[in-house]
């Protein structure tokens, strides 16, 4: 994959002591362990906070992983492409229905080690559904899907189990829904367990 801030010398080694230091300081915990494999879909939920781009990067520092983000293409165009593909971003063309799994299908395929971090609610706004790209996405690669979390109630990042997708979508997402009860976001009020369905 290219080049991103987790690979610039000297700046990823004064964020890994920020992103410690943040956690110190707010006494934010970490739990569990970044699975020693070489390709994922990462799920980041709840996501109810623009902080939580902030918290996901922290915690990708603490845990010491790589992670990429995919965006709208129209967002890498000069002068900000560069910046975007330099935090990690990785440009789809998102006109076209469906083609998004696709071609992030096609980016898993092209490269031997990759975590792609989706939330999967997609908005910051209350939802009652979950979007299913990650599931397809990761479905279509063939490789797993771990399940990602900050929680602000407990102030604790973590990462949990890694699923590999069935093809039952019904049966794996009651799976990965029942591993987030519990886990509150930073605008609770905008995160319902019970609510939440795919569609």
């Amino acid at each position: 994959m290219h080049y991103t801030l987790f690979d610039t010398p000297v700046l990823k080694t004064l964020l890994y002591g920020g992103s410690r230091l943040y956690m110190f300081v707010f006494r934010w915990k970490k739990e569990g362990a970044a699975p020693d494999l070489p390709k994922y879909v990462m799920i980041a939920a709840p996501h109810t906070s623009n902080w939580d781009l902030v918290m996901t990067l922290i915690m990708a520092f603490a845990f010491r992983i790589k992670v990429f983000w995919i965006g709208k293409h129209t967002i890498f165009k000069p002068p900000f492409g560069t910046i975007c593909r330099w935090l990690g971003g990785i440009p789809v063309n998102r006109t076209r229905s469906g083609d998004t799994v696709a071609q992030s299908v096609q980016v898993f395929h092209d490269h031997e080690e990759l975590i792609m971090v989706i939330p999967p609610e997609g908005t910051r706004k209350k939802v009652r559904y979950w979007k299913t790209g990650f599931y397809y996405i990761a479905h279509g690669a063939n490789i797993p899907i771990v399940l990602g979390y900050v929680d602000y109630q407990r102030k604790v990042g973590g990462i949990g189990p890694a699923i590999l997708p069935t093809g039952n979508i019904d049966t794996d997402m009651d799976i990965i829904k029942r591993f987030y009860q519990g886990i509150m976001g930073k605008h609770n009020d905008q995160w319902s367990h019970e609510g939440i369905a795919i569609k």
